[in-house]
């Protein structure tokens, strides 16, 4: 029951809540990004989600776009900006996703949407990661989020998706609620972010 229809209804109106509740601060996160990143606040891309359908993701946009002398995008570590990267520390960059919960394509907790182009390279059990909608946070993120491997994390998304229930949801907000206090798996060892899933 939950699974099938109160987690998605759950969504939408936390979901809705939140983004009311947080307008105060998106507006001000969105002022200060429109200055530093040149009129460009938000970060748009394709991820796919459940049952892999190809959906517009919204963050807001922590990196500037500058390039080297061969016109590629330089290092994450240099193009995050000052303001980005607190952020990105206060996970202030995932608010606009709030929209696509009430819009359907996430949840507030699921696996997180990584990128199309990784898609072939799951074996058929990290592929399951997408039989449920990806979502803001999840049980990776609390568990190590950027600062664990790419077999830990899947392994955890695999485990959620066997063991959804209320309470486990109910348990990683209040996780993610420590997490984002503390600052902690913000980055991997050797990145910003996280670095390139190549397969198995």
């Amino acid at each position: 029951m939950y699974k099938l229809f109160l987690k998605r209804l759950i969504d939408f109106i936390l979901g809705t809540i939140f983004i009311f509740i947080l307008s105060p601060v998106f507006i001000v996160v969105l002022i200060f990004l429109c200055v530093t990143n040149n009129g460009k606040p938000f970060f748009f891309q394709s991820r796919p989600g459940k049952g892999k359908k190809i959906f517009r993701i919204i963050k807001f946009k922590t990196m500037n776009d500058k390039k080297d002398k061969d016109g590629e995008l330089l290092p994450d570590s240099e193009r995050l900006t000052a303001v980005g990267r607190f952020i990105r520390k206060t996970s202030l960059d995932e608010i606009p996703q709030l929209l696509n919960v009430i819009k359907g394509d996430m949840s507030l907790i699921g696996p997180r949407p990584l990128l199309i182009e990784y898609l072939p390279l799951y074996n058929e059990n990290q592929a399951r990661r997408h039989n449920i909608r990806p979502g803001i946070t999840g049980w990776a993120q609390v568990n190590g989020r950027n600062g664990i491997s790419w077999n830990q994390k899947f392994g955890l998304d695999i485990w959620y998706v066997d063991n959804l229930s209320f309470s486990l949801d109910l348990k990683i907000i209040l996780l993610t609620i420590k997490k984002v206090i503390i600052k902690e798996g913000i980055s991997s060892d050797t990145s910003e972010t996280m670095e390139k899933f190549t397969g198995n």
